[in-house]
């Protein structure tokens, strides 16, 4: 078993050929050039084409109009576009129409990007001086206003930047990304559009002078704030006008605290909020294609190098609670939390720019594996709602956004894009080189032969593609590249039916021929089980067969999951799988898991389901221990019970109104399958709990990689501890126990907990609290 999470073969550390006859560089075909065949890939385009359909641009456009003092065509939406990020789905939204309309040829599509941009245009005109947004800003009073309200203190100098708040404004910068991000994509996929170039310009004015206030260390303050890759926008917008201003801004917007270590080299990713880096490197991709700035390209190479080796999980995503931990932790950090959407949608978008500096088969082994069992799960593919998280933790469900729902996550936004672009990284071009990088079925339409293409293939249940000429007005001798996946032990390659040997370079499979119209290449590859180690724990597995990932079914996501995590025991684990229909890459365990064998699916569509991806490995001699020691917990957890007087869940809607929570600047949290609650500085938590005479015990649970917090915990005013926390029990949660005076409860029926911060601090989150009486000698609790 490979203890790596991706086989990814080394990159190479500069811009420089691959040995052999892969070109130096590469470009994909037009979005709008590919069309695909029937296929799950579709079908999520077909349903997403369905779901921007249902969506009103003029809700989407309420802020703006109303803060252009324009009259508002419809109430705003809800969910985060009634926060203070509200207007950033404005900016997917584009952009998936956009894609849509080069996908499918969607003409409903192209014409609400058209309204929108001249409802744009309007706004930006009233404003009168480049300014259009949609976002809000909260003042320390609790009065939400007009965002633009926030950047005449910046420009003074009075900035107030944390991790996703900028004056009390959500992550501005980054909202005004996804704005340009979407005007650009119009233009490229639907057509030129001079009000979007006029909107995009007008806005750098804007921007380019509240920057243009700031010094170099004000600007570093700014940047601590989430500000996606609004560096890409304005080295983007510099390439199409040639203005070296756009430049300028681009290369000021650049982020030393992040970007100088990955410049050179050092890993220092352990618990910073993940997406917010990528757009960053993202940004600095572009500026190298645009400056040839050598340290740019080091830092992207090297970022991409890090998290698909040491910060990733078996289906390509990354992040836990949406942060990275330490390289090489993955398997102590299997949650209900992990994968954030955005960070994998941006991840393939960087995986690009650096194939088409130097193609190479390793950038879309990791390519394939997280747009196939990440993004491809990522949408419900029914109605089309989207997952914030990709969990994997056994049992946990996924949380999609209802089709009626209006959450506006980040990741509702980049939804509506990955599934609107399925075929545009099938088919590259690298001089004279025709490249396959997916195998996704689909036509192409390859201007420069003038070659109309087929690729049939029931990829990835089956493990053979063929690639035909059905059109080719410029026949002649070229290559064409295959790729042959890292997992793949053998290939075989047939032309027009007949064996031919191939050439091998940069992880592809190449044929150099002449080629005619009805030429037919066809490649064949095992699709073989195969077991593969989550970083940080050889005993941690998760089974593949080629590039899917398998999951045991472990039933409906409508029903509970309530049973100990199912454990693999045995030494040849492959060979105790069994093919039920392979056709669709389902087996069956025997005498494997315990408690009870299980059946394994494609994990992409769990989507209605429960799953389990990763399991505990252990032999017949260990599992005996490891049952023994869960017999002994489930003792301890009855005498829990047992002596238990009121527990409350917190972050639970019922338990928390049943106890009567009042809260301030306090916030519900999920994770690893546990509801909590924390509260921030200047807020707090209260609630109540029923007690009876006699000595008690108070039980806090906590997470034990969080980082310094402080704050006291009070009952009916009076407080009974100051709890610490440190990061001091990594990869678990604790508990920790109060005693309660018995002059607090005396006489009484019901007290009230109070959870209150420290100046400065976060309290919690706390994962539920508990009141027990004390042991006895006769109850006390077996040792755990």
């Amino acid at each position: 078993m490979s203890g790596a999470t991706l086989p990814l073969a080394a990159l190479p550390a500069a811009a420089h050929a691959v040995t052999g006859a892969m070109p130096l560089k590469a470009e994909p075909f037009p979005l709008s050039a590919v069309r695909l065949r029937p296929s799950d890939f579709a079908h999520a385009v077909e349903v997403n084409r369905a779901y921007l359909l249902r969506l009103e641009p003029d809700r989407l456009l309420h802020n703006f109009h109303a803060f252009a003092g324009l009259p508002t065509k419809a109430k705003v939406y809800g969910g985060w576009e009634s926060d203070t990020i509200a207007g950033h789905t404005l900016g997917h939204y584009l952009s998936g129409l956009a894609l849509t309309h080069a996908q499918i040829g969607c003409t409903d599509c192209a014409a609400r990007a058209a309204y929108i941009i001249d409802e744009l245009a309007a706004c930006q005109a009233k404003n009168g001086d480049g300014y259009v947004a949609g976002f809000t800003r909260k003042r320390k009073d609790g009065t939400v206003v007009d965002g633009k309200e926030i950047f005449p203190e910046i420009m003074r100098g009075d900035i107030r930047s944390a991790g996703f708040d900028l004056n009390g404004c959500w992550v501005p910068l980054y909202n005004w990304h996804k704005m340009y991000t979407g005007l650009f994509d119009v233009i490229d996929h639907i057509g030129p559009n001079p009000k979007a170039m006029a909107i995009m310009t007008g806005l750098g004015g804007y921007i380019d002078r509240v920057f243009a206030a700031l010094s170099d260390d004000q600007v570093q303050t700014v940047l601590a704030c989430e500000h996606g890759g609004i560096n890409e926008s304005f080295a983007e917008l510099h390439a199409r006008t040639g203005d070296p201003r756009w430049l300028k801004l681009a290369e000021r917007i650049y982020h030393k605290k992040v970007l100088v270590p990955l410049s050179e080299k050092r890993d220092e990713l352990a618990n910073i909020h993940a997406n917010t880096q990528v757009p960053k490197l993202i940004g600095l991709a572009r500026l190298y294609e645009i400056t040839g700035e050598a340290k740019h390209a080091t830092a992207a190479r090297f970022f991409w190098e890090q998290v698909t080796r040491h910060h990733s999980y078996v289906i390509g995503g990354n992040a836990d609670r949406e942060y990275f931990t330490a390289a090489d932790t993955t398997a102590q950090h299997i949650t209900d939390q992990t994968c954030e959407s955005c960070n994998t949608y941006n991840m393939l978008k960087l995986t690009r720019h650096l194939y088409a500096w130097q193609p190479d088969g390793a950038l879309f082994d990791f390519y394939e594996r997280a747009h196939l069992n990440h993004i491809m799960a990522h949408q419900e593919p029914v109605n089309g709602g989207f997952t914030y998280m990709m969990p994997l933790m056994t049992g946990t469900k996924r949380a999609y956004s209802a089709m009626e729902g209006e959450e506006f996550w980040c990741c509702v936004g980049t939804g509506m894009e990955s599934h609107a672009k399925h075929g545009e990284s099938i088919f590259w071009q690298g001089g004279d080189t025709l490249i396959v990088n997916l195998y996704i079925p689909a036509d192409a339409t390859w201007a420069a032969r003038g070659a109309k293409l087929g690729l049939a293939t029931g990829w990835p249940f089956e493990g053979e593609a063929t690639l035909s000429f059905d059109a080719l007005d410029k026949p002649g001798s070229f290559p064409v590249a295959l790729r042959v996946p890292g997992f793949a032990k053998s290939t075989e390659l047939f032309v027009n039916g007949k064996p031919v040997t191939a050439a091998r370079a940069g992880g592809y499979a190449i044929v150099e021929r002449r080629w005619k119209k009805g030429d037919t290449l066809t490649i064949r590859m095992p699709l073989e089980l195969r077991m593969e180690s989550a970083p940080g724990d050889a005993q941690t597995v998760a089974v593949l067969r080629g590039p899917l990932v398998l999951a045991g079914d472990l039933g409906r996501a409508d029903g509970e999951w309530d049973q100990p995590d199912p454990a693999m025991v045995g030494t040849d684990l492959i060979a105790q799988f069994r093919p039920v229909a392979p056709e669709k890459a389902q087996f069956e365990s025997h005498g494997l898991i315990r408690p009870g064998d299980l059946n394994f699916v494609p994990f992409y569509r769990q989507y209605d389901r429960r799953s389990a991806v990763y399991f505990k490995h252990f032999t017949d001699a260990q599992w005996q221990v490891e049952e023994a020691a869960f017999l002994k917990e489930q003792e301890r957890q009855k005498d829990m019970l047992a002596r238990s007087v009121d527990v409350m869940h917190l972050g639970e809607m019922q338990p928390e109104r049943d106890h009567q929570l009042t809260s301030d600047i306090s916030y519900p949290v999920s994770y690893r399958g546990r509801s909590g609650r924390d509260a921030r500085t200047g807020g707090f938590f209260e609630f109540v709990m029923a007690v009876k005479p006699g000595p008690l015990i108070l039980q806090a649970t906590y997470w034990g990689d969080e980082g310094k917090r402080s704050f006291d915990i009070l009952i009916d005013n009076q407080r009974i501890a100051t709890q610490q926390l440190d990061r001091s029990r990594p990869g678990s949660f604790y508990d920790v126990e109060y005693s309660v005076p018995e002059a607090l409860t005396r006489g009484k029926k019901q007290v009230k907990v109070r959870v209150v911060p420290h100046d400065g601090n976060t309290a919690g989150p706390v994962f539920g609290m508990r009141l027990f009486t004390a042991a006895t000698a006769k109850t006390a609790a077996p040792t755990a």
